[in-house]
């Protein structure tokens, strides 16, 4: 357990946390991308893939700039999410009811990792950690950006099970 005297050491506590979630989730997104049936999801969940490498180098960078080591923590709420995820990569049935329901697990993933970056970047811009929040804006903004193109295919697919309800 981390002592938390500081903002400096609250936002190191973040940054661990954002580094072991985006450590996981290079590990499972391609089970998502893999399981996906409708090839725009495929490509959305292996772009983000792309992205989300880049983000742990965007992390280690950070780390770098606040010279604290960016590993060390396990971030049990990613693993909780990626396991729901996995849940739903067990499921069978209608492939655009269950692509909807990775869309569900994919939105689950960005919306935790959006409130991580949004703290992490006020308590940078609290310390005037300008360096770090430029590259945590990064991050945030493709999180965003994913999704949003995740609520982009969800309603295309939603339209193909409303037509065939």
């Amino acid at each position: 357990m981390a002592k938390l005297s500081t903002l400096k050491d609250l936002l190191a506590n973040e940054i661990k946390d954002l580094y072991s979630a985006e450590k996981q989730l290079v590990k499972a997104i391609p089970k998502m991308a893999k399981g996906s049936n409708h090839p725009e999801l495929q490509a959305c969940f292996e772009k983000h893939l792309a992205e989300t490498v880049g983000q742990v180098a965007r992390l280690e960078e950070v780390s770098k700039l606040l010279e604290i080591k960016p590993t060390g923590k396990t971030c049990m709420g990613m693993e909780g999410v990626i396991n729901e995820g996995a849940e739903a990569l067990e499921e069978t049935g209608d492939e655009n009811i269950l692509d909807l329901g990775l869309i569900g697990a994919g939105s689950r993933v960005e919306h935790y990792e959006i409130a991580g970056y949004t703290t992490a970047i006020e308590l940078a811009s609290r310390m005037k950690a300008t360096a770090v929040v430029a590259l945590l804006q990064q991050s945030l903004a493709e999180e965003k950006a994913a999704e949003q193109k995740l609520r982009k295919i969800a309603e295309t697919l939603l339209k193909s099970a409303a037509m065939a309800a």
